[in-house]
């Protein structure tokens, strides 16, 4: 399973950025609706932190600090899942990674995530 992130940048605080992931192998083949899809994220010196997921009939789950700012949708037939990020600010600051994980309902724990991509980075500052 290959997993390829693209979209990261700079932004000044309020502004917005959308991250793309496309996937292959098992996540895109005949069993692609057993893999729920999500979005992480790492700042220097914390831990990864989950961010968004959604699973093949795009049941979405958020943390709190990115709810009614991001939103995480996800093109099937393409295999392909986009994290649209409005509102950005300087805490959004990371290295954002996508994964993609065996199971059905959504999850922001890492350790149910087998696939991760190399990240890409979102830095927001003025």
């Amino acid at each position: 399973v290959q997993v390829v992130e693209s979209g990261g940048g700079s932004v000044q605080p309020g502004g917005s950025l959308r991250l793309s992931c496309v996937t292959s192998g098992a996540t895109s083949g005949a069993t692609k609706s057993r893999y729920y899809m999500a979005w992480f994220r790492q700042a220097p010196g914390k831990e990864r932190e989950g961010v968004a997921s959604i699973n093949y009939d795009r049941d979405t789950l958020y943390t709190d600090s990115v709810k009614g700012r991001f939103t995480i949708s996800r093109d099937n037939a393409k295999n392909t899942v986009t994290l649209q990020m409005n509102s950005l600010k300087p805490e959004d600051t990371a290295m954002y990674y996508c994964a993609a994980g065996r199971g059905w309902v959504p999850t922001l724990s890492p350790s149910f995530y087998n696939y991760w991509g190399q990240g890409t980075q979102v830095t927001v500052s003025s």
